[in-house]
């Protein structure tokens, strides 16, 4: 499966502990851009129908299009824009979309007249990086009408436990991640474990997807470059799934 990104507007405002380093505002700051104004995008708005030169889709079948990792998609501000969006998503059954947000608490009052119980190829995925904000978003989250949903514990801040809500049967995947770039927060190897543990309890799709900038395991914090936070998570994931 392709994995492409879909910025159809940029910017967002911090709303949670999570946001206090957030690597928007952190690649925003080296450009002189302001995070806090979100802008309609005038490129790729429509990226998902532009065709190439044959008249084909330049995004093909069968790819997973992440929305608004620059912003969220629930934002007040882009009220005027998101119906439009939908029309897209809609249009382009072919693939699937994952939109993730914070703001779950919008989500009734966002979604499109026909959507029912959720557009097939659609995937909501609710952010949650410490325990307070587990409590207060996924239980909103497991009362909306979603096909499909996913959990972000991203970036991880301290331990969690989701064991109430994977126990539903409702959560699909789980998704792991620490925080990057300058004055990250650390992220404890323990942490993801217990995670994954629970995701295999309850049969959970479980990814640790990118460890942060400062990566604790058995005491010793590890600084570890951007680009190689994909990598070093990857190994960590196959220690998990070999581990007895």
């Amino acid at each position: 499966m392709r994995n492409v990104q879909w910025n159809p507007w940029h910017g967002c405002h911090k709303c949670s502990p999570g946001c206090l380093h957030c690597y928007v505002y952190y690649l925003d700051s080296k450009r002189n851009i302001d995070t806090n104004t979100i802008t309609k995008s005038k490129t790729n708005f429509y990226l998902p129908i532009k065709r190439n030169k044959n008249g084909e889709f330049k995004i093909k079948s069968n790819s997973e299009v992440a929305i608004c990792l620059t912003s969220d998609f629930f934002l007040e501000e882009a009220d005027a824009w998101r119906e439009e969006v939908w029309e897209i998503i809609k249009l382009r059954s072919d693939i699937t979309f994952l939109i993730p947000t914070k703001r779950i608490e919008r989500f009734s009052s966002c979604i499109p007249n026909d959507w029912e119980e959720g557009y097939s190829n659609v995937i909501i995925a609710v952010t949650c990086e410490n325990q307070e904000k587990v409590q207060e978003r996924l239980p909103l989250f497991l009362n909306c009408k979603i096909k499909h949903r996913f959990i972000f514990a991203s970036p991880l801040l301290e331990d969690i436990d989701l064991s109430c809500y994977l126990s539903t049967g409702k959560i699909e995947k789980v998704s792991v991640s620490g925080e990057s770039y300058e004055n990250a927060r650390i992220c404890e190897f323990s942490w993801v474990e217990h995670i994954y543990r629970t995701c295999k309890q309850y049969k959970v799709k479980f990814d640790f997807h990118q460890t942060g900038s400062n990566f604790v395991k058995n005491d010793k914090t590890y600084k570890i470059n951007h680009f190689l936070e994909y990598e070093q998570a990857k190994k960590a994931m196959l220690y998990l799934e070999n581990k007895k």
